[in-house]
């Protein structure tokens, strides 16, 4: 496909800062990345009521949900779980440069793939690791999804039979396995309450 009667028009449309003066908010992405388990999703879902009752205009974007949707056509390969991110991040962007505080939850499994997320949204860009080891996150298996991996019945499942990196500096880490959800929640609003500040 040619790009050539593309026409962006970037430098041409309101800015980033014109639309957070006018919602009162800074906007960023809040990445938050950990294990099926972990606690993420119940994380963002916390986190964005939090904020909503603050007063701040918010968007989440959920692996699951991303999935159903714009992601629908996406396996769990490396090449697809890397295009899932590269859509995901690519969203997030939009809405970021919308003025939102933008939540994801992806499990976003290796460095190389936080790596390019963050490329595509830049500044901005704020890493959440919601840290839980496995064998918690297998104890809890609020889906099932464990079992079946162990199975055999879920190829490529992250911290069974595909890799998981933990994050080297993430921006904030949450500890899920030795903190009750409203712990984790009160201090993770506390590290994202002053970076959206206007």
């Amino acid at each position: 496909m040619s790009l050539e009667n593309i026409y962006p028009i970037f430098d041409t449309i309101l800015s980033r800062s014109d639309k957070e003066k006018m919602l009162n908010q800074k906007a960023i992405v809040i990445w938050m990345v950990g294990l099926s388990g972990s606690g993420k999703s119940t994380l963002a879902r916390a986190l964005e009521n939090s904020l909503h009752e603050e007063g701040y205009l918010t968007q989440l974007l959920d692996g699951d949900n991303m999935r159903t949707g714009i992601n629908n056509n996406l396996g769990f390969s490396p090449e697809d779980r890397t295009e899932n991110i590269r859509r995901a991040a690519e969203t997030a962007k939009l809405f970021m440069n919308a003025g939102l505080v933008t939540i994801c939850s992806f499990i976003s499994p290796t460095n190389d793939i936080r790596k390019m997320a963050k490329e595509i949204i830049g500044d901005g860009y704020v890493e959440v690791y919601v840290d839980c080891p496995v064998e918690v996150c297998e104890e809890r298996d609020v889906k099932g999804l464990y079992a079946k991996a162990r199975k055999g019945e879920i190829p490529d499942f992250t911290g069974v039979s595909a890799p998981f990196d933990i994050p080297n500096k993430p921006d904030v880490a949450v500890d899920t396995a030795n903190q009750n959800l409203e712990e984790s929640h009160q201090e993770l609003v506390k590290a994202i309450i002053e970076r959206i500040k206007y």
